[in-house]
């Protein structure tokens, strides 16, 4: 059953997070102050209405339509153009609040004439944005981007840093809609870059917020809630209903995806209250699909169908597609669930008829997997068979690894019941490799749920408590109490030990399994043993060891996290083909960081960018670089103390990215000497049988030279590294 409830449930999330407004009620306070002194009926005044009702939308949408119309009448008396269209546009978030996108669109037309009239540039760039927003609520993403691109290329003449970054965020919103994750990760990012730039904090905080959605779909649902829990706090304190709504509704689902059903329930039902005190009604309209979705969740099916019976009409009536197509999933799941497939098959085959109308690959491919599922149920095998196929293709295309899975034991077994036993052991077998695949996924989560819990629960819980309070408290505590904490470090090390220990005996089992692999495979295989030596990992250990027998509590706890951070971010990085150029250079800051805890004096460690790299857009294959810098920590200086150097340089000229790695230890040549003549290095050899594969599948060049830089009157090694990239343009 958790499936079923996986599957959709991150399709109901909110639609990602509209820019924000900050001290809300601070600033309606000054605005109604202003107002009721301005006692002339003239521009200025229309342009207070329409300040005044923009900020009332977030808390009463009734104050701001009539505040709004008193705008509008007054700027068409006084033949102001520019205050006229300015209330048309606020009258059209009105009416996309009240899901009436047909309304909204006349409204922002009137708006889009009216501004080009007066050649006003910024009105023109809010106009086209605006309609961009209505027509992804419409579901014709193709018609938003084209609004979306419009209002870009006008702003880029403004060069307004703040409407580019929420341009760079609508324009991740409409790649998140088509399922591409990537891309909407990485128009986020290049929003924050704006926003950071611009000194926009609010507007940051509401792009963390998108990614924190897009780490919800992804799995990673630890990140995400922290992301919504910090913003949560500061929108209930500005009073803003309409964001906390939308993160109520969001904390709810993401805790519904961990199954933890009782404490999404509470969160989901404040979203309703708020939603229905807005008169939201697609706000409302997710809020009942989710309750339903998370008593699925509690087995409660027949109070789930109650609530999907009230939601189905509300999204009827504001044309909604994707949102009637989800409710009719999860009923369809819960006909599974009390055996009845025959109306299982009709809810599922109404989800297959929406997704083809909503030409959305990632839902019908949800709706052939179902579907398969109910004939597999009503013993029509071959038609499992079919719609399994159809759903198996999709999910391969989308590289949608829990579609693969459920959908490889439900072709397994239908043929396994028409006696093809031959095609029944080859998807078992598919549905066991990713089983496999995902165990790693599974660790990282685990790994992520002990840190949490133990460095933040007791924050969450006392957080009123002063930092001088908690100094006395630790001071305070009983020796069983020091020793109930030691234990559970040590606990967590050994986890980490036999999660290492598990990992490894996988990979050597699937290894010896895969005889025919090509050579792309084994040069990543040999790759993934590479990442972190057991010399490195052990080494940790033993010094996270001594920390804790020298009773260095809070070294060790720092330790601790760092260690576990860095195990992370590689271990993800490996899931991956390519990885942004940030993402890789943050690990390799934290390996680095980790490298000098225990080293007195620590490494002269530097590294350098230069101006000309976009590190967000750059995707490189993964750990390139970290085995050439340990190999400098390992080997660069046996015998020096003092002075220990390591510098690592990006730069980009002739479309080539190189990175340099130089060391002032002893010079290739002396270790080689010390090791066995002739002999190669490890990471040597794999990164240039990897660049040769490489440079042939990204059709960009790469090679790898080390030299000793005592050719050039210097001391120490030079690595030289030209790094395969691709990169991740606007559409």
């Amino acid at each position: 059953m958790k499936y079923l409830y996986t599957k959709v449930f991150f399709l109901l999330i909110s639609m990602l997070f509209a820019i924000n407004t900050s001290a809300q009620s601070r600033v309606i306070d000054s605005l109604e102050t202003i107002l009721h002194n301005h006692k002339k009926n003239d521009s200025t005044k229309v342009n207070l209405l329409n300040k005044l009702a923009f900020k009332y939308k977030s808390n009463d949408i009734n104050k701001a339509e009539v505040t709004v119309q008193e705008a509008n009448k007054l700027a068409k008396e006084l033949g102001f153009i520019r205050g006229e269209a300015r209330s048309f546009l606020v009258l059209s978030f009105m009416h996309i609040t009240k899901a009436e996108y047909d309304e909204a669109e006349n409204d922002a037309l009137q708006a889009l004439n009216l501004f080009k009239s007066i050649d006003n540039n910024y009105g023109i760039y809010s106009a086209y944005n605006e309609l961009g927003s209505i027509a992804a609520y419409k579901n014709n993403l193709e018609k938003a981007l084209a609004y979306y691109k419009e209002a870009y290329f006008i702003n880029e003449k403004r060069g307004n840093l703040k409407n580019k970054s929420v341009l760079m965020a609508n324009m991740g919103n409409i790649a998140y809609a088509r399922g591409n994750f990537n891309q909407a990760i990485a128009y986020y990012k290049k929003a924050i870059i704006s926003s950071e730039k611009g000194g926009y904090v609010s507007y940051t905080l509401s792009y963390q917020n998108n990614l924190a959605v897009i780490y919800g779909n992804q799995g990673r649902t630890l990140e995400a809630l922290k992301c919504f829990h910090k913003s949560l706090d500061i929108y209930r304190k500005e009073e803003n209903k309409k964001e906390v709504a939308s993160l109520t509704n969001n904390i709810g689902l993401t805790y519904g995806e961990r199954e933890e059903f009782d404490k999404a329930l509470p969160y989901l039902e404040e979203s309703l209250k708020l939603n229905r005190e807005l008169q939201d009604k697609l706000g409302i309209a997710r809020n009942l699909a989710g309750i339903g979705a998370i008593l699925i969740g509690k087995k409660k099916y027949d109070k789930a169908l109650e609530y999907f019976d009230e939601v189905i009409p509300i999204y009827e009536a504001i044309d909604n597609k994707a949102g009637l197509m989800n409710v009719y999933n999860h009923i369809g799941g819960i006909y599974i669930s009390k055996n009845q497939p025959k109306k299982a098959l009709e809810k599922y085959k109404l989800c297959l008829e929406l997704s083809l109308s909503l030409g959305d690959q990632k839902k019908e491919g949800y709706s052939y997997v179902s579907l398969a599922e109910a004939y597999l149920m009503l013993k029509k095998y071959d038609k499992a068979i079919e719609y399994g196929h159809k759903g198996q293709m999709i999910a391969h295309l989308l590289d949608i690894l829990k579609q693969q899975k459920d959908v490889s034991i439900t072709l397994s077994k239908a043929y396994e019941a028409t006696g093809r036993y031959k095609e029944a052991l080859a998807d078992y077998k598919i549905h066991k490799k990713i089983n496999d695949s995902l165990f790693n996924k599974d660790n990282i989560e685990k790994v992520t749920q002990l840190e949490y819990d133990y460095k933040y629960k007791q924050k969450l819980d006392s957080a009123k408590i002063t930092e001088l309070e908690l100094k006395k408290t630790v001071q305070t505590t009983t020796q069983d109490l020091r020793e109930s904490q030691q234990n559970l470090l040590l606990g967590i090390i050994v986890f980490l030990v036999v999660a290492l220990l598990m990992g490894t005996i996988i990979f050597f089992l699937k290894l010896k399994s895969e005889k025919a692999k090509t050579q792309n495979v084994i040069v990543e295989q040999k790759l993934l043993r590479s990442q972190m030596t057991p010399h490195f990992i052990f080494n940790s250990l033993s010094v996270l060891q001594g920390m804790i027998l020298n009773k260095e509590e809070k070294s060790s706890i720092s330790y601790l996290s760092k260690f576990s951070k860095l195990l992370r971010t590689i271990l993800e990085n490996s899931r991956h083909k390519v990885v942004s150029l940030a993402d890789e250079l943050t690990a390799i800051n934290e390996y680095m960081a980790l490298q000098n805890l225990d080293v007195n004096p620590p490494y002269k460690y530097d590294l350098k960018v230069t101006s000309e790299i976009d590190t967000t857009a750059l995707k490189i294959p993964p750990m390139l670089m970290q085995p050439f810098i340990e190999n400098a920590v390992e080997h660069a200086f046996p015998n020096q103390k003092e002075n220990k150097q390591i510098e690592v340089t990006l730069t980009f000229e002739a479309k080539k990215l190189t990175c340099t790695i130089v060391d002032n230890g002893i010079g290739i040549n002396l270790e080689k000497q010390k090791n066995q003549r002739n002999k190669n290095s490890l990471a040597t050899k794999i990164t240039e049988e990897r660049l040769k594969v490489l440079s042939k599948d990204f059709k960009v060049q790469g090679n790898l030279s080390i030299k000793n830089r005592v050719t050039f009157g210097e001391q120490g090694t030079l690595v030289t590294l030209v790094i395969p990239y691709k990169t991740d343009l606007i559409a």
